[in-house]
């Protein structure tokens, strides 16, 4: 331990594993971005880490399992760097800041955002766990930030700051698949409107007219009687006819 309580950094044995397997997952990222997912295979990325190709096996079992590392070390020091840069601001702000963060993820390798997207969304274990944790993570974060908006005033006092973190994901998740797809050009856009929509939803006094109409109808029904209606009954207007009738024939 030195003088601020901190573990010292590996040495020996442990320093060069470390080092090792952060040269086989940056090789594997370069591969992967260079000739594609499928086109790469372990030979040519120990050959890009300096290593032979039982080293690559010995800490990642395939291509998959490395794939999976270099995604979530990259993704997790991109999430970490966009959460911690957010600044202030009002809400919609602040997630446009979180939108274009992770978005220029992507941008910077748009062959593999299919596939990243695609692993990262169906991975099995334990990498499912990881990546679920990473979302749940922001998924606080946002939470926590609505939370805030409402104390300030910005959003309504019953506002689900959970809610807001969903619809957050639901337009994010929408635009991320449309781009790769390659149906969507500016996907930032995209999910800026429609988070702009959302909160404007969300906004005081966008429920006062209704609760106000819900209130008023709630006057005119005594409980346990049906409400009046405005409208005549089938049994009135036969009534007037008749009475028109019997006024024209005193004439």
């Amino acid at each position: 331990m030195n003088v601020f309580n901190e573990p010292d950094p590996p040495t020996g044995r442990a320093a060069q594993k470390r080092a090792t397997i952060a040269a086989v997952i940056a090789a594997a990222r370069e591969e992967f971005e260079a000739v594609g997912y499928e086109a790469a295979n372990i030979r040519a990325i120990a050959r890009r880490a300096g290593v032979s190709a039982g080293t690559v096996i010995h800490y990642h079992a395939d291509k998959r399992e490395l794939l999976h590392a270099a995604l979530f070390a990259d993704l997790e020091a991109t999430l970490a760097e966009t959460l911690a840069d957010l600044g202030r601001g009002r809400l919609a702000t602040r997630l446009g800041r979180l939108t274009r963060g992770v978005f220029r993820y992507y941008e910077k390798r748009p062959k593999l955002s299919r596939t990243l997207l695609k692993e990262s969304l169906f991975a099995d274990e334990p990498w499912a766990s990881r990546f679920a944790a990473q979302v749940a993570r922001v998924h606080v974060e946002i939470a926590r930030l609505a939370s805030e908006a409402v104390s300030r005033g910005e959003l309504r006092a019953d506002c689900d700051g959970d809610g807001v973190a969903t619809a957050y994901f639901a337009f994010f998740y929408f635009a991320l698949i449309a781009w790769v797809q390659g149906g969507l050009p500016d996907p930032v856009a995209l999910v800026d409107r429609m988070v702009q929509q959302h909160l404007a939803g969300l906004a005081p006094g966008t429920t006062t007219a209704r609760q106000g109409k819900t209130t008023t109808h709630a006057t005119r029904t005594e409980p346990g009687k049906r409400a009046e209606s405005t409208k005549p009954s089938k049994r009135a207007q036969p009534t007037r006819r008749a009475n028109t009738g019997k006024t024209g024939r005193r004439r």
